[in-house]
């Protein structure tokens, strides 16, 4: 059984690339759908927010020189992008995905209202949400605290490239230690970048926690819904 019966799932644009240099890996986006698909199986319903770091990020290099609106627009071009493909993703592996936009791109993806998302979660479909916030100015960390609250969301689930949050950059330190659980104000005390600012101050007030785990570690995802001892989990 699952531990959790509705979740956000927060992926990176960087999680698709696998080992490319950029753009999206076309066997890593299918196992993380596989993933997703064997929590789905559990009778889990789910969310996702998708970032657009593999194609284009503001505030990146690609970026110099550039309104910093601007740029944040592309940005959320980018997310759309990624969702369409991981929804298509979904649909050849025998999953019924919507991608719903912050942004209103009518031709391609349905704009984002809250009942219809509500709605396509209730009836088991999986929703895929694009455009981050619909703002410039706004990490897609922000838009995953911001929908994990508007969809009643049990959990924002945070997957990164590292198993956790740690008492120190484990790659640069070989003492760092990964936490199994800590507080909200204990991981702002000791400046853990577990989200950006604003999403996490807003995961916070909501009393929403987050957990952090790795993406690419085979069935981590599984493990976290189910309850098990994977990542670490950011509590009230």
């Amino acid at each position: 059984m699952p531990a959790y019966k509705r979740i956000l799932l927060k992926l990176s644009g960087e999680a698709l690339m696998g080992d490319d240099a950029y753009g999206i890996n076309r066997a890593t986006i299918v196992r993380i759908v596989r993933e997703v698909q064997e929590v789905t199986r559990l009778g889990c319903e789910v969310a996702v927010v998708i970032g657009g770091g593999n194609i284009f990020r503001g505030v990146a290099g690609g970026s110099v020189g550039m309104d910093r609106a601007t740029a944040d627009y592309m940005g959320m071009l980018a997310t759309v992008m990624n969702a369409l493909a991981l929804a298509d993703t979904m649909r050849q592996e025998g999953m019924t995905a919507r991608v719903m936009s912050a942004i209103a791109i009518d031709q391609v993806v349905e704009p984002y209202v809250r009942p219809k998302a509500l709605q396509y979660l209730e009836e088991g479909k999986l929703v895929v949400f694009a455009g981050g916030t619909g703002n410039p100015f706004f990490t897609t960390d922000t838009a995953a605290a911001l929908r994990g609250a508007e969809m009643g969301a049990e959990i924002v689930l945070k997957a990164t490239k590292v198993d956790g949050v740690y008492s120190a950059d484990p790659k640069k330190d070989p003492t760092a230690t990964r936490y199994a659980r800590i507080g909200f104000d204990e991981a702002i005390a000791k400046n853990l970048q577990v989200l950006d600012a604003t999403a996490f101050a807003l995961c916070r007030d909501q009393k929403l926690p987050i957990k952090v785990f790795s993406i690419f570690k085979p069935g981590a995802l599984k493990r976290v819904v189910t309850g098990e001892d994977e990542g670490t989990l950011v509590h009230v």
